[in-house]
């Protein structure tokens, strides 16, 4: 059998993925120690405008090899409170921000783009503050990172193929994906969060979108900052509510990305992709 190998030079460090056929294509991510693991995934970096001279860092990765037609499915994920997401994570991390980093290399690795936009001064989302959303600067940059996306800025992806994905803050934000942006989205997967407006015990969700988009939630039972009793409100009115749910609850974790969020998360995307 002749085996074809392919390559790429990532700081000075050739990284080989062997696929399932045999073949050997270069990686995004690699995995370094023995004792405390660290996976890093290359990445760029650009930044999009929020409020007229203020502009918000992005990160972003495409998958390797040639793009299917129509471009790369993408996932959007958002940070929590304080906690930007990092393309380089550690075991031991806070808030098991090892996982964070295992999900980007998951849909990496299976043929989705990966961007990564931060919150207004690494702060937080502001999906659940005592607002009209639509005049926050968190509307005006994701209106601008989504034409962005439609129009190239991130690479060869498609913008009718969009998913959503983030921890905490993130988690709201994700869900504010369904309630303000209404059909831009064809799957979510919230991470220790609940609808949209919700914070923490203070969690009311209303009635929602015929055209809500396929949901799943990932939380630990033991969480005591968003409760999973308020995502297990909102995950009850999506099945009454006849869209696509799915809880995962994790028994032991509390306020984190967990070990099971890299397969769940990528399970659930692929699914509607």
């Amino acid at each position: 059998m002749r085996i074809k190998f392919k390559w790429a030079m990532f700081s000075m460090v050739t990284i080989f993925l062997v696929t399932s056929s045999g073949s050997l294509m270069a990686a995004r991510c690699k995995t370094t120690g023995f004792i405390i693991k660290t996976t890093s995934c290359t990445h760029n970096v650009t930044y999009v405008q929020a409020r007229p001279g203020f502009t918000r860092k992005v990160k972003f990765q495409v998958p390797e090899g040639t793009a299917p037609v129509g471009g790369w499915p993408v996932v959007v994920i958002y940070q929590g409170s304080f906690y930007p997401v990092e393309f380089t994570r550690k075991q031991g991390d806070p808030f098991g921000g090892y996982y964070e980093v295992k999900v980007i290399e998951k849909l990496l690795n299976n043929g989705f783009a990966v961007i990564a936009p931060d919150a207004g001064f690494d702060l937080f989302w502001e999906t659940n503050l005592p607002t009209i959303y639509e005049l926050t600067a968190d509307y005006i940059f994701l209106n601008n990172l989504f034409d962005g996306i439609a129009n190239g800025v991130f690479g060869n992806i498609n913008s009718n193929k969009k998913f959503a994905t983030g921890i905490s803050s993130g988690g709201y934000n994700t869900s504010r994906m369904a309630v303000s942006f209404p059909g831009q989205f064809k799957a979510l997967a919230v991470q220790s969060g609940s609808y949209a407006t919700c914070s923490g015990p203070l969690c009311l969700v209303p009635n929602l979108p015929a055209n809500h988009p396929p949901t799943l939630f990932v939380h630990g039972w033991l969480d005591l900052i968003v409760p999973w009793w308020s995502m297990d409100l909102y995950y009850d009115k999506l099945i009454s509510n006849g869209t696509p749910t799915k809880k995962h609850t994790d028994w032991f974790a509390s306020h984190e990305w967990v070990s099971s969020s890299p397969n769940e998360i990528y399970s659930w995307f692929n699914k509607y992709r």
